[in-house]
């Protein structure tokens, strides 16, 4: 299916709890892996504003992600530190490996990217720098405490 990504709404906001939404306020996603009608795994054309992160630092314990810079310039955050990615570079993060990453607009323009991730089922997300564990069910993603309570 042909796809054009000037054809496809340009979705804000986060399923998080109230207290870590405002990291992603500047992020703004084109769902272009839905507009296909994929199944196995999503793909997302996603705009971060200069200040906005793409998430909290997180690894997944069942999904693979991958990301490829569009344009603009985004700090990749991991365990190991800090890298400036430019246009035309990508980065994999295999499901298991508990190496928390998430990207970070540091410039003063936009940047782009493109998110492709699986959607194994029964996958958790761990948030290493914070209190939250996120839990995937058929509707989406749960967000606890660490300790299973839930966030008010």
């Amino acid at each position: 299916m042909l796809i054009n990504p000037e054809n496809i709404p340009e979705k804000t906001g986060t399923n998080y709890p109230d207290e870590f939404k405002s990291v992603v306020a500047g992020r703004y996603r084109k769902r272009l892996g839905d507009a296909a009608g994929l199944k196995n795994f999503g793909v997302n054309l996603t705009r971060l504003m200069p200040g906005s992160h793409s998430a909290l630092r997180h690894w997944h314990t069942k999904q693979d992600e991958f990301i490829y810079i569009v344009s603009g310039e985004l700090v990749l955050v991991t365990n190991e530190g800090e890298e400036i990615l430019t246009a035309g570079m990508s980065a994999g993060f295999p499901a298991g490996v508990a190496n928390g990453h998430h990207l970070i607009n540091r410039s003063d323009a936009d940047a782009v990217y493109l998110e492709i991730g699986d959607r194994t089922p029964n996958d958790e997300a761990d948030y290493p720098d914070v209190d939250l564990i996120a839990k995937s069910n058929p509707e989406g993603y749960v967000f606890t405490h660490k300790d299973g309570s839930f966030y008010n």
